[in-house]
């Protein structure tokens, strides 16, 4: 090992026992990582039996040497689930499950989410005799499997704290993607599984995102075409005393979906009020002592600056906006060179912004968000435009922003995390 690896891992080591966690498995070389590819509509699942039928032969043999490295190797394995594509280790095997933060790189107080094939598997990880909520039974109902994530009490006995990063709950889904839960029930265990990239570059959505991040890191990436969904899960506390919900991170269940159910269910009692971190509630300590992920550090950031262009949002007093071209006039000089810039743009087709291709003196890369009224949309191509511009070579990646309703809201929370500065731009006069 070189003295640059040693030294990488001697300060992960002390990161971790500083937070008097379990120090994890050291990271194993693959020469070459294997991917192989499953035909999700292959796989089925009966009402009421939680192994799946499959139909694919090929198929089958990936799940089932996947599910061998898991149980039997206690190996890291990626996955495609619906939202993005996850970096899965036996949830109830500390071991296994730390190989997970040395592989990414991933810090000991990040919490992860533990993903189950049934409501079977979900009561088995509980305490005895725990009881869901009203509320819970409606959005399980509603949401499973899918993009929400719930916490609940952890049970020590069941689950390690490494998973839960010490805290006395632990967030739980069940993702829809066939793959993963057939997966999921396969190996007859839970799969703690954050997202499969170096800790805090941008999610994956596709296998190929997957192999030039963590290629020789893994062993096997079980390929199941692109993400559905785009970005990860919302998270939900309704663990509170005074019945409300708290959207702990906004994700692909939207906010709205959640409280049209919570409705619905209002003849049973009164409606909890839907809350949402930073926007309707803060909490110092919860972001300092994360119960899920998301919360304390930086995410989602490619390799070169991502600046967030402000069109909607007013400039705090004493600031101005800019025009897009007064913008791009001060951004080149700032960056005096003799050869023209090569800028990525994110955003979609029908914005405003778009006028920016024809500046001159700019070598433009242009990745469509698809169109601005269709924020789901925009939310399964946000990564895949990050992570592709990066590959392109772009110098610097401009993003817009989008109104923060529907899946808009997730949009936002992670494109907030990703830009490393925020500019104000004026669209047609608009300061």
């Amino acid at each position: 090992m070189t003295p640059i690896l040693n030294l990488l891992r001697n300060l992960h080591t002390k990161l971790f026992r500083t937070h008097g966690a379990t120090i994890p498995a050291e990271a194993v070389y693959h020469p070459m990582t294997r991917v192989l590819s499953c035909i999700s509509s292959s796989i089925s699942f009966s009402p009421g039996t939680p192994c799946p039928v499959v139909n694919d032969e090929d198929t089958e043999r990936a799940l089932r040497e996947a599910a061998r490295l898991l149980v039997g190797d206690q190996q890291v394995v990626v996955f495609p689930t619906e939202t993005v594509y996850g970096l899965g280790a036996v949830a109830t095997n500390e071991s296994a499950v730390s190989r997970i933060f040395s592989t990414k790189g991933r810090p000991p107080d990040n919490p992860l989410i533990v993903h189950v094939s049934s409501l079977d598997m979900l009561y088995a990880l509980l305490s005895p005799g725990y009881t869901l909520s009203r509320t819970y039974k409606a959005l399980i109902d509603n949401f499973w499997p899918g993009a929400l994530t719930l916490l609940f009490p952890r049970d020590p006995e069941r689950i390690p704290s490494i998973v839960s990063a010490g805290q006395p709950t632990v967030a739980i889904r069940m993702p829809s993607h066939p793959i993963a839960r057939a997966l999921i029930a396969i190996s007859n265990a839970p799969l703690a599984a954050p997202s499969a990239n170096s800790s805090g570059k941008p999610s994956p959505t596709k296998a190929e995102h997957v192999e030039r991040d963590l290629d020789g890191k893994i062993e096997l990436i079980l390929d199941g075409g692109a993400c559905g969904v785009g970005l990860e899960s919302t998270v939900v506390d309704g663990l509170h005393p005074d019945g409300n919900i708290r959207v702990l991170r906004p994700g692909g269940v939207t906010v709205e979906a959640i409280e049209r159910v919570l409705q619905e269910q209002a003849c049973y009692g009164g409606v909890p009020r839907v809350l949402v971190h930073r926007r309707d509630f803060s909490d110092v300590s919860l972001e300092q002592a994360p119960t899920t992920p998301g919360m304390k550090y930086r995410h989602y950031s490619p390799s070169v600056p991502v600046t967030l262009l402000l069109t909607q949002s007013k400039p705090p007093l004493g600031d101005a906006s800019l025009s897009p071209s007064a913008y791009l006039d001060a951004l080149l000089r700032e960056d005096e060179r003799s050869s023209p810039p090569k800028l990525g743009l994110l955003v979609a087709d029908d914005s405003s912004l778009m006028e920016l291709t024809s500046y001159t003196g700019v070598v433009w890369h242009h990745y469509s968000l698809g169109s601005i009224r269709n924020p789901a949309e925009v939310a399964h191509r946000l990564f895949d435009g990050l992570l592709t511009l990066e590959r392109e070579g772009v110098e610097r990646i401009l993003i817009e922003e989008i109104s923060e309703d529907q899946e808009g809201l997730a949009v936002m929370n992670r494109v907030r995390k990703a830009a490393s500065e925020t500019r104000w731009i004026a669209i047609d006069g608009a300061t």
